[in-house]
């Protein structure tokens, strides 16, 4: 059986918005621009957001090693109990773990995500990282921003910036999920 039998395959009725070469580019692209902001990367670390932003942050963690040759700390962040929507929820939240083996304070944090939307994850997430100590500086860092802000949270790297409407859904799959790289839209419901 090939690669590609055995990979997870996403409903017909999704419409693919980036295919794999993109995302792979654009991983790029958003590693370059995190260099150029701040060349010196003594005091960078990679927080991906679990779960689409923890594998986004690992690419760009390693792109960013690769291209300036130096280690770069990673770490990851669960907002489950951060959520301000986790009163509502009539399930008991599963915690995945948060992981950040490196110092929080002082350190420029780029968090990164896999979509903006309302601004509510990202806000939960810096709650959370100010819970482990005080950086110098956070940036944020998103494959897709997709607009419908809620709070004023603005990325400062965006992979592709995607118009939707609210009952629209973008659904980022990734090779670490079982899939090949892609961002989809679909209709809620």
């Amino acid at each position: 059986m090939s690669k590609e039998q055995t990979l997870k395959q996403v409903p017909k009725d999704w419409k693919l918005v980036m295919d794999d070469d993109t995302i792979q580019r654009t991983v790029s692209r958003l590693s370059y621009e995190i260099v150029e902001q701040d060349r010196k990367l003594n005091r960078l670390a990679i927080v991906g957001i679990r779960t689409g932003g923890e594998f986004l942050g690992r690419r760009i963690q390693s792109r960013i090693q690769e291209i300036e040759g130096v280690e770069i700390p990673f770490g990851v962040i669960d907002i489950t109990l951060y959520r301000d929507d986790l009163s509502q929820s009539l399930a008991q939240p599963t915690l995945k773990g948060t992981d950040l083996p490196f110092p929080i304070s002082g350190a420029r944090i780029v968090l990164v995500d896999d979509v903006a939307y309302t601004g509510r994850t990202v806000r939960a997430a810096l709650d959370a990282i100010i819970d482990f100590g005080r950086p110098a500086h956070v940036e944020l860092a998103v494959l897709v921003d997709r607009g419908h802000r809620e709070l004023p949270i603005r990325p400062d790297y965006v992979g592709k910036n995607l118009p939707t409407q609210k009952a629209d859904f973008i659904r980022v799959r990734l090779s670490e999920m079982g899939y090949q790289d892609g961002v989809y839209m679909t209709k809620r419901g």
